[in-house]
């Protein structure tokens, strides 16, 4: 790595995360590729462990004042710096154009963060690349306008299928000061997008991939008996996209003689209530919630499981997966995998020989476990497929280099 000062700034909604290890991955080969950059937070972060991999992050990490009324001076001293910038006034304008559309705190305070960052962005910086295309690409355009910098994002889902289609289309139109180009991490997220773009160019789709080297080789895995115990895991924010109350449903339809058991690893807002359906349904012995966990504490779960369950779904507000890592990750361990047909999930598992994809119904789940338990043969061959296809297909180099390839264009500059 040189040791010239930051040239890009990338902007995410909070630091660090747990389930958002896909962003720590790619900063990591992004460093080791040579980039130099800063880290802007509109968040802090609220958990409280971390993954071995933010550990190796070298980036100065900046935070931005998550509410503006939390440092009130520094707002003031960042807006009388940005008004004086030359991209100040049509970033207003721009902004003030998208409160008329979006009348909401929220869309205040991105303007607010956006002039601390481009008051506070080194003078060496010559590109913005944000973390989604929601509000951190916000943020990132209008400080972007405001320095006169090029800027960028990677699209992943929640940001995609919950955001308008006007701000989507303003983000892609060179002619509203839209991002010099976007990537994103599923064919179905690239094909919308690239719709709602005049320049289809703009959009390439960079799937995350997995970087292998940070993963033990799969176990030894002896097929189970069929009527021996059967350990399901999950992996995953407690959020309604996940469907996780689907499952439970589903695992309180199972028959009697099978004896199993399901484990679920992550937090989120609704764990008290998917909790408490479990204990109403009489799940309560059967099911052990193992709260946040780090990536070494999932990846020896995944290794004592005998099948991998996330039964995603559409959310009501729109919301949906892209392609989960966890997927993968389940993979790479030769962890038999259960989901669904939604999204992006069929770009890695093709029903049938790469895992099992079902509806989200609470029946059609739970026929679909009851099926697997009973056949760990073709649990072991499913398994052994998906193996296969994340090493011949969905490595992480590819995409580290094509997204490299359009960060040197954006910064103007081979690192």
């Amino acid at each position: 790595m040189t040791s010239s000062p930051a040239q890009l700034a990338i902007v995410v909604k909070g630091w660090p995360r747990l389930s958002e290890t896909f962003i720590a991955q790619e900063l990591v080969a992004l460093e080791e590729a040579g980039y130099r950059f800063d880290i802007w937070s509109l968040r802090f972060p609220t958990d409280h462990k971390t993954h071995p991999l933010h550990d190796r992050v070298r980036a100065k990490l900046r935070y931005l004042p998550e509410y503006l009324w939390q440092e009130p001076e520094r707002i003031w001293a960042a807006r009388a710096v940005a008004q004086a910038l030359p991209g100040y006034e049509k970033a207003r304008e721009i902004w003030r154009a998208d409160l008329r559309r979006d009348p909401s705190t929220n869309r205040i305070r991105r303007f607010g963060q956006a002039c601390v960052m481009a008051a506070e962005l080194p003078a060496e910086t010559r590109g913005i690349y944000a973390h989604f295309l929601h509000t951190p690409a916000s943020v990132a355009r209008y400080a972007a306008i405001m320095r006169g910098l090029p800027w960028s994002f990677s699209a992943h889902a929640k940001d995609i299928w919950t955001s308008p289609d006007w701000e989507l289309r303003d983000k892609l139109d060179p002619e509203s000061f839209g991002a010099r180009f976007g990537v994103t991490c599923t064919r179905f997220g690239a094909e919308h997008l690239k719709d709602l773009s005049a320049d289809e160019s703009r959009i390439d789709l960079v799937y995350h991939g997995l970087d292998l080297a940070r993963f033990p080789p799969p176990p030894l895995r002896i097929a189970r008996k069929p009527n021996s115990p059967f350990h399901m895991l999950s992996v995953g924010r407690l959020v309604e996209k996940k469907g996780f109350d689907r499952l439970i449903d589903a695992l309180a339809l199972l028959p009697e003689t099978l004896d199993w058991h399901w484990t679920h690893i992550g937090g989120g807002p609704l764990k008290a209530a998917l909790q408490d359906r479990a204990r109403t349904l009489g799940l309560g012995s059967r099911i052990d919630w193992q709260g946040a966990c780090d990536q070494p504490e999932v990846i020896g779960a995944m290794r004592a499981a005998d099948l991998f369950v996330l039964p995603s779904r559409i959310a009501s507000d729109g919301d949906r997966d892209g392609l989960p890592n966890v997927l993968m990750e389940a993979a790479s361990q030769r962890l038999a995998i259960l989901s669904t047909p939604v999204s992006a999930i069929p770009e890695f598992i093709e029903s049938g020989r790469h895992g099992l994809l079902v509806e989200d119904d609470p029946k059609a789940l739970a026929r679909a476990m009851s099926e697997l338990a009973a056949a760990p043969e073709q649990m072991t061959a499913m398994a052994d497929a998906a193996y296969e296809r994340l090493l011949r297909d969905f490595a992480m180099e590819p995409g580290i280099a094509q997204l490299s390839r359009r960060l040197s264009a954006l910064i103007g500059t081979d690192v």
